[in-house]
C-alpha cells in the first residue's frame, strides 16, 4: 500500500464533484491522538491511561497506572483531558481552567498543578506534545501554548484562528478558520514548532486542502479531508501514512496515532483498523469488539468499547509493560465507564443527542453525536472551507464560516456560564461532591493569641454569619458518622488511643500549642511518632465553638492538601466534646524557638545558625505557601504566616502549619472581605487588618516578617530598651534601616558576617524582605517572585566556604 498523494489533481477533482455536498462545521470535531483532547488519554512513559468517568454527578478522572486504579484528585468535573510522554492535563468543565499532573510523580494524583485560570477567556482544544501544551480560545480559536522555549515554538504567523489542533512530537498543527493570514487558505493544515522539518513536510503534503479534522502522531499527520477521505502526510517511515484504500466516510473522526502506527474506527460496525509499524500493531486482538473511541500512546493503542464503555488496550508497547505472559491478547483495564464525549451544555440540535446521553452525563449535560459523518445534500449552502487551491475563500464562503463561528461563540460562551454557574453552585452547597463544603462557616471566630500575643476583632457575629454557622451545625448532624467527613487519608482514632499516646496529655509532653488547643508529643501503638493537637476543654459555648470551627478548618484543608513543605495530617478524633488532630512528629521543633526561646539564643553552635540554612529554611517556607497559592485547587489564603507555625523535620526540612484560620482564596484576582481580620500582632497585614482586605498578598506579608526574623534573630514586635522598654514593630525598625543600606547593623551575630557570596544573598533576601513587608498589597510581590529570589539567593550560598557540612542535614530544596 503506497502513501496518498495528497495533491494530486485525482484528489482535487474528486474535491471539485463534491461541491453540492455540504458538510456541518460549526465546531471543531475532538481528535484522539498521541496528546489531544479527549474523554480518554494516555501517558505512555509512565503506562497510564486514564478517562473521564461516565454516569456520575462529577466527570472526574480515572486512571489505571501499570495495573493500579487511581482516581486523581482534586474530585471535580473536566470537559477534556490530554497526555503527553508523562503528563496529563484536565480542562475544567467551563474551559475557564485547567490542570497538570505528572504521572511519573509517585504520588501524581495528589500533586495538580493549576496552569491556567481564566472566567472571561476560556480554552477548549487542550492538546499536548513532547514539551508544549496548548489550547484555542472558545471565541476566537487563537492559540494559548505553554512550557517549552516560545522562542523555538513560535505561534501562527498572523493567528489565523485553528480548529482540530492536535500535537506531535516538537510539533503542532490546527485547521485555519479564518484568512487573517493570506499565505493560507481556510481549511488548510497549518504547522509549527521545534521540529521544522516534520512541520514544513506536513505542510506542504498537505497543502491547500480543505480538511475537516486532523490528528497528530509521532512525526505524521492523518485526517478526513472535505469530501470524507482518510489521507496522510508527514514521516512515512514504517508505512504508518500508509492508508488503507477508503471511500467517503468509511472511517470517523476517531483516529489514533503513534509514532510508527496509525489506527481508525471504521463507520459500518466500530471495529478498528491499524497499519503501519511493520505489522506489530495489528488489531487481530481486537476482531469482534467494537469501539467509540481510540487514543495512541508511542507504541500501543487503547479503545473504549461501545458495548459496556470499558477500556481495551494492546499493541507491543502495551504487551511489554502489562502482560505478564507475554501473549498478544488484549483485557478490559478495569477502569469505571468511560465517557463516550465530552458532556456540554447544549441541546446538540446539529447532529443529534448520543443515545442514553443524560444517564452518562448524570444530568450534567448532554454528550453530542459527531457531525463530520453528516452530509446534507443541498445546493444553496456554501462549503465551510476553500475545496480546492483557490487563492482566497470567496464572499459567500466567508459568509457562511462568520455565521458558524458565530454561532460556535454562543453556544461556548453559554456553555462555559453554565458551566461556572455550575461549579459555584457545587462549591457553595457542597451538594455535587458529596462532601461538606469549605467556605466561612468553617472560619473560627477566635482572638487570635500565638507567641506574640492576638489581633482580632470583637464585633458581634452578623446575621450572615449566623447563618453560616447554623448550615455548617446542620451539615455536621447531618454526617452518617465522622469518617464520611473527612478525606480517607485521615485515620480515625479514639480519644482513649490519643491519651495512651500521650500519657494521658501528660504535661512533660506538652511541646507547643496550636490555633485551637495544646500540643502533645505522643507515640502510637504502632511505634509512629507523632504530634497533637487537642482542642481546649473548656465548656463556654463560646470556646466550643471556636475549636469546633478550627478543627473543622485544619481537618478540611489538611485532609486534601499534600506536599513536603506542608506539615502533613495523619488523623483526627471527635468524640463528643473532644477534637484532636494528629500530625505527623516534626523533629527540631519550630523556627521561632531557633531564632528566640531562652535556650537556643545563646547557641551561636545552632544549626539554624548558618545563612545558607537560613535561606533554605525560608525557601522551603516560600514554596510550601506557594503550593497553596498557586496549585492547590482552590487557592488557600494561610492568614497566620509566621515563624511559630514554620516547623523543622529530622531533616532540617521546613514546613508550614496551623492551618485553623485559613480560607479558600477568590477564584479571581480580586479581594475579598471576610467576616473578621485574623492573624497575629506583628504578623498580619496592615492592609488586611485595617480595611478588612484580604488577599494572597497579606500571607506574603507574614513570609516578609519571616524573612526579617531570619535575618536579624529579633522578634516581629520587640522592647527597645532606649524607648523604655515600649513594644516597637519590627518592621518599622528594619525596613529604614535596609533602605539606607546598612544591613550590616541589624544582622544577627550569632550567625556571624556573611562571606562573600552570602551577602549577595545575605542583601537579596533583605530587598526581597522590604517588598514584601510593603504596606500596600499591590506593591508586594507574588510568591512565585520570593521563591525565585530566594532560590538565586540559595544558589549565591552554595560557593560559599561557611556553609553547613553536617552530613546528616538534607540540603535538597526541590
Amino acid at each position: 500500500m503506497t502513501k496518498l498523494p495528497l495533491t494530486s489533481s485525482a484528489v482535487i477533482t474528486s474535491v471539485t464533484v463534491t461541491l453540492l455536498s455540504v458538510i456541518i462545521f460549526l465546531s471543531s470535531p475532538p481528535t484522539h491522538a498521541l496528546g489531544s483532547g479527549s474523554t480518554l488519554a494516555v501517558a505512555y512513559d509512565s503506562l497510564t491511561v486514564c478517562g473521564l468517568v461516565a454516569s456520575q454527578p462529577t466527570q472526574r478522572i480515572v486512571c489505571n497506572r501499570r495495573g493500579q486504579i487511581l482516581a486523581v484528585e482534586p474530585n471535580i468535573s473536566y470537559s477534556s483531558i490530554a497526555a503527553g510522554t508523562n503528563s496529563l492535563c484536565g480542562i475544567r468543565s467551563g474551559g475557564y481552567a485547567f490542570l497538570c499532573w505528572n504521572t511519573v510523580d509517585a504520588n501524581f494524583i495528589t500533586a495538580p498543578k493549576r496552569i491556567y485560570f481564566n472566567t472571561t477567556v476560556l480554552l477548549q482544544q487542550l492538546t499536548i506534545g513532547d514539551t508544549q501544551i496548548c489550547a484555542t480560545t472558545t471565541t476566537t480559536n487563537s492559540v494559548i501554548c505553554w512550557r517549552g522555549d516560545m522562542n523555538m515554538f513560535p505561534m501562527p504567523a498572523g493567528d489565523p484562528g485553528l480548529v482540530s489542533l492536535t500535537s506531535g512530537i516538537g510539533f503542532t498543527c490546527g485547521i485555519t478558520s479564518n484568512n487573517n493570514n493570506i499565505s493560507y487558505n481556510v481549511g488548510s493544515v497549518r504547522c509549527w514548532g521545534v521540529n521544522n522539518g516534520t512541520s514544513s513536510l506536513v505542510e506542504t503534503e498537505f497543502g491547500n486542502m480543505g480538511m475537516m479534522n486532523i490528528v497528530a502522531g509521532g512525526s505524521h499527520v492523518c485526517g478526513l479531508n472535505a469530501t470524507g477521505i482518510l489521507v496522510c502526510g508527514g514521516d512515512n517511515s514504517f508505512g504508518q501514512c500508509n492508508v488503507p484504500t477508503n471511500s467517503a466516510y468509511e472511517f470517523g473522526e476517531s483516529l489514533a496515532l503513534g509514532e510508527r502506527h496509525s489506527c481508525a474506527i471504521r463507520v459500518a460496525n466500530n471495529s478498528v483498523v491499524c497499519w503501519g509499524g511493520v505489522g506489530e500493531f495489528s488489531s487481530n486482538g481486537t476482531d469482534g469488539v467494537q469501539f467509540q473511541v481510540i487514543v495512541a500512546s508511542s507504541n500501543f493503542t487503547c479503545g473504549l468499547t461501545l458495548a459496556n464503555f470499558s477500556v481495551i488496550c494492546w499493541g507491543p508497547g502495551w504487551v511489554s509493560g502489562n502482560s505478564n505472559d507475554g501473549s498478544n491478547s488484549s483485557g478490559e483495564l478495569g477502569l469505571p465507564q468511560v465517557l463516550p464525549g465530552p458532556c456540554v451544555q447544549s441541546s446538540c440540535s446539529d447532529c443529534g443527542i448520543y443515545p442514553d446521553s443524560s444517564s452518562l452525563c448524570s444530568g450534567s449535560g448532554n454528550i453530542c453525536n459527531p457531525c463530520t459523518n453528516k452530509i446534507l445534500i443541498n445546493n444553496s449552502p456554501a462549503p465551510p472551507f476553500p475545496l480546492g487551491p483557490s487563492p482566497s475563500p470567496s464572499a459567500s464562503r466567508s459568509k457562511a464560516l462568520t455565521g458558524g463561528l458565530l454561532a460556535f461563540a454562543i453556544i461556548g460562551s453559554v456553555g462555559g456560564f453554565a458551566g461556572i454557574c455550575t461549579v459555584i453552585y457545587c462549591l457553595w452547597t457542597g451538594d455535587c461532591f458529596g462532601k461538606k463544603k469549605i467556605h466561612n462557616s468553617v472560619q473560627p471566630r477566635i482572638n487570635r493569641a500565638g507567641s506574640n500575643g492576638g489581633a482580632a476583632s470583637n464585633s458581634p457575629p452578623s446575621r450572615s454569619s449566623t447563618i453560616r454557622r447554623q448550615c455548617s451545625r446542620v451539615m455536621r448532624r447531618q454526617r452518617s458518622g465522622t469518617s464520611s467527613k473527612h478525606a480517607d487519608r485521615a485515620e480515625e482514632f479514639s480519644l482513649y488511643e490519643l491519651a495512651a499516646a500521650t500519657n494521658n496529655f501528660a504535661l512533660e509532653n506538652k511541646i507547643g500549642a496550636g490555633s485551637f488547643g495544646v500540643v502533645y508529643r505522643g507515640k502510637l501503638a504502632d511505634g509512629r511518632e507523632v504530634a497533637i493537637k487537642r482542642g481546649e476543654t473548656g465548656t463556654k459555648k463560646k470556646k466550643f465553638q471556636e475549636k469546633e470551627s478550627a478543627f473543622d478548618s485544619e481537618l478540611a484543608f489538611l485532609s486534601r492538601l499534600h506536599h513536603k513543605h506542608l506539615v502533613r495530617l495523619v488523623g483526627y478524633c471527635e468524640e463528643r466534646d473532644e477534637r484532636l488532630l494528629v500530625y505527623e512528629y516534626m523533629k527540631n521543633g519550630a523556627l521561632y524557638d531557633h531564632l528566640h526561646s531562652k535556650n537556643n539564643v545563646e547557641k551561636s553552635y545552632s544549626v539554624v545558625n548558618s545563612w545558607k540554612m537560613r535561606i533554605k529554611i525560608a525557601l522551603d517556607a516560600a514554596r510550601g505557601i506557594e503550593y497553596l497559592h498557586n496549585y492547590a485547587v482552590p487557592s488557600i489564603i494561610h492568614r497566620d504566616i509566621k515563624s511559630s507555625n514554620i516547623l523543622l523535620d529530622a531533616n532540617w526540612t521546613a514546613r508550614v502549619s496551623d492551618f485553623g484560620l485559613s480560607l479558600m482564596g477568590p477564584e479571581s484576582d480580586h479581594d475579598y472581605r471576610p467576616m473578621k481580620a485574623a492573624g497575629t500582632v506583628g504578623y498580619i497585614d496592615p492592609e488586611y487588618y485595617g480595611l478588612n482586605v484580604l488577599t494572597a498578598k497579606s500571607d506574603v506579608y507574614g513570609l516578609g516578617v519571616v524573612l526579617l526574623e531570619l535575618l536579624t534573630g529579633k522578634r516581629a514586635i520587640f522592647k527597645d530598651g532606649e524607648d523604655g522598654g515600649s513594644p516597637v514593630s519590627f518592621v518599622d525598625f528594619a525596613v529604614p534601616v535596609i533602605m539606607a543600606g546598612e544591613l550590616v547593623k541589624i544582622l544577627d551575630t550569632r550567625v556571624g558576617t556573611p562571606e562573600l557570596n552570602e551577602a549577595e544573598a545575605v542583601e537579596l533576601v533583605a530587598y526581597t524582605a522590604m517588598h514584601c513587608v510593603h504596606l500596600e498589597g499591590k506593591e508586594r510581590p507574588t510568591i512565585s517572585d520570593i521563591v525565585a529570589n530566594l532560590e538565586r539567593a540559595l544558589a549565591h550560598c552554595e560557593d560559599s566556604h561557611g556553609s553547613i557540612s553536617s552530613g546528616t542535614i538534607s540540603m535538597v530544596s526541590e
